[in-house]
C-alpha cells in the first residue's frame, strides 16, 4: 500500500508518495491541468501499478484549489482523504527540521495519512455542493449591496443631510422612487408642489400626506447640505441606485435557485410531501435562505458525533489560555472553520433570540449578568447549534415543548 500527499496550490501542486514504512517513493510537481494530472496518473501506472486500491491519496481543503484534483481523481476510482488545514498545522512542527516548503507538506500529508491519523473532511453530494455554492454567492451580493446603501447614505450625507430624517429607511420603496425621480435637493425644491404629494402618495399607497410632501420640500429649499458638484453626486446617486436593484434582483434569481436545489434535497433525502421542510428550517430564526447556508456547509450532520465538535467546527467554541496554574478569564471565539458557517449562525442566532422564547429569555439572562450584546448572542449561537445538531442528526422537527441535553441529544 501507498500514500500520497498533495500540497494544493493555484497553479501547481506538489506530490508525495511514501511506502508503508515512511520511505518515500518519489516526489513531483503536477500543474493544476488535465494533461499534467494525467501524466501523474501515468506515472503512478509506471511505478506503482494500476491498482486503484493500491494508492490512497491526503490532500488539504485549501480555498477551491482542490476541488479540481479531488474530482479527477476520484474520478478514476482513487480513495481521496481531504481534510482540514488545521490538521495538518498542527502536527507541522512535530517534524525536526522547522522549515515550510510544498514539497515538506506533501510528505506530512502523506505521512498522515500513513499513520491513519487523518480525520475526514466529509464531501456532500452535488445538491449539497450547490447549496454551499449558492448561499455563498447570495452572501457576498448581499454584502455588495450593503457597501452600495452606505455610499448612497454618504452622498446624501453631503448634498441633502436631512433626508434620512423623512423617512423610517432611506431605501423603503417610496424613498427609492422618490431619489430615482428627484435625486437631488434642488430637483425636489423645484418640483410643483401638488405634483410632488401625488407622486409620494402614489408610491406610498396613500401613507404620505400634503403635509409631509410640504414638510420635506421645505428642508430641501433650506438644505445645509453642499451646492458644489451636485450634478456629479446626483449622476453617482442614480447609478448605485440602479446597480442596488440589478444586484437585489440577482439575489432574488439566487435564492429562487436555493429553494429549487432544497426540492432537490428533499427528493435526494426520500421526503415527497410537498409540505416538507428540512428539520433545520423549523428550528424559530432559521429561515429557508440560512438553513440552505448551514446545510450547504455541514453537508452531513452524521460526521459530528456530539454538539460540542459541532460548535468547534463553526469555530464559536472559545479559546482557552492556560499555563501551570494559570487560566486566563479573556477567551475569545476561536473563529476557526468555515466563515460562512458562523456568519449563517450567527445571523440565526440574533432571528432566535427575537422568535424563540425559550433563547430570548437565555439571552436576556446572559445580558442580565453583565455580559455584551455580542458575548450574549455567542452564547445563543453555540446553543442554536446544539438544537441544530439534536434536530438534524434525529431528523425531528423542533419542538419547544422538548429540551436539549449537554450531550446534544433532546428529551422529553
Amino acid at each position: 500500500m501507498y500514500f500520497a500527499g498533495i500540497d494544493i496550490a493555484k497553479k501547481r501542486h506538489e506530490v508525495c508518495v511514501l511506502d508503508q514504512q515512511g520511505n518515500q517513493v518519489f516526489a513531483m510537481p503536477v500543474n493544476n491541468d488535465s494533461a499534467s494530472a494525467k501524466k501523474l496518473l501515468s506515472v503512478i501506472h509506471n511505478k506503482l501499478g494500476e491498482d486503484t486500491e493500491n494508492i490512497a491519496f491526503c490532500m488539504e481543503a485549501t480555498g477551491h484549489y482542490w476541488l479540481a484534483m479531488y474530482h479527477f481523481l476520484d474520478k478514476a476510482g482513487y480513495k481521496v482523504h481531504v481534510i482540514n488545514p488545521i490538521q495538518s498545522d498542527a502536527v507541522r512542527d512535530l517534524y525536526i527540521r522547522k522549515s515550510k516548503t510544498d514539497r515538506k507538506d506533501a510528505f506530512i500529508l502523506a505521512d498522515l495519512l500513513r499513520m491513519n491519523q487523518t480525520k475526514e473532511t466529509a464531501l456532500g453530494s452535488e445538491v449539497m455542493l450547490k447549496l454551499q455554492t449558492l448561499s455563498r454567492t447570495r452572501f457576498a451580493f448581499v454584502d455588495q449591496v450593503s457597501a452600495l446603501k452606505q455610499r448612497v447614505l454618504g452622498i446624501l450625507d453631503r448634498i441633502f443631510p436631512e433626508y434620512p430624517d423623512f423617512f423610517s429607511d432611506v431605501f423603503i420603496k417610496t424613498s427609492r422612487e422618490l431619489l430615482k425621480s428627484y435625486t437631488t435637493p434642488e430637483d425636489i425644491a423645484a418640483a410643483d408642489l401638488d405634483e410632488l404629494t401625488d407622486f409620494l402618495a402614489a408610491h406610498s399607497r396613500g401613507r404620505i400626506k400634503a403635509d409631509r410632501a410640504a414638510a420635506i420640500q421645505k428642508y430641501a429649499r433650506g438644505t445645509f447640505g453642499i451646492g458644489l458638484a451636485v450634478d456629479a453626486f446626483a449622476l453617482e446617486l442614480r447609478l448605485i441606485m440602479d446597480q442596488i436593484e440589478f444586484i437585489e434582483t440577482q439575489i432574488s434569481a439566487l435564492e429562487d435557485a436555493i429553494q429549487l436545489v432544497m426540492q432537490q434535497l428533499k427528493e435526494e433525502t426520500g421526503h415527497h410531501n410537498d409540505a416538507y421542510n428540512h428539520v433545520v428550517e423549523t428550528i424559530p430564526g432559521v429561515g429557508p435562505v440560512l438553513a440552505a447556508a448551514i446545510i450547504g456547509e455541514l453537508g452531513d450532520i452524521t460526521r459530528f458525533s456530539s454538539a460540542k465538535k459541532l460548535v468547534a467546527y463553526a469555530g464559536i467554541d472559545a479559546t482557552i489560555s492556560q499555563s501551570g496554574a494559570f487560566r486566563g478569564s479573556m477567551n475569545h471565539m476561536s473563529k476557526r472553520g468555515s466563515s460562512y458557517l458562523r456568519r449563517a449562525i450567527w445571523l440565526a442566532a440574533n432571528g432566535a433570540r427575537r422568535f424563540s422564547p425559550e433563547l430570548s429569555s437565555f439571552y436576556e439572562a446572559k445580558r442580565a449578568e453583565g455580559k455584551h450584546f455580542k458575548v450574549a448572542t455567542g452564547a445563543v449561537a453555540r446553543r442554536l447549534l446544539h438544537i441544530i445538531h439534536a434536530v438534524w442528526s434525529q431528523d425531528r422537527p423542533f419542538d419547544a415543548a422538548y429540551r436539549w441535553h449537554p450531550s446534544g441529544q433532546v428529551a422529553d
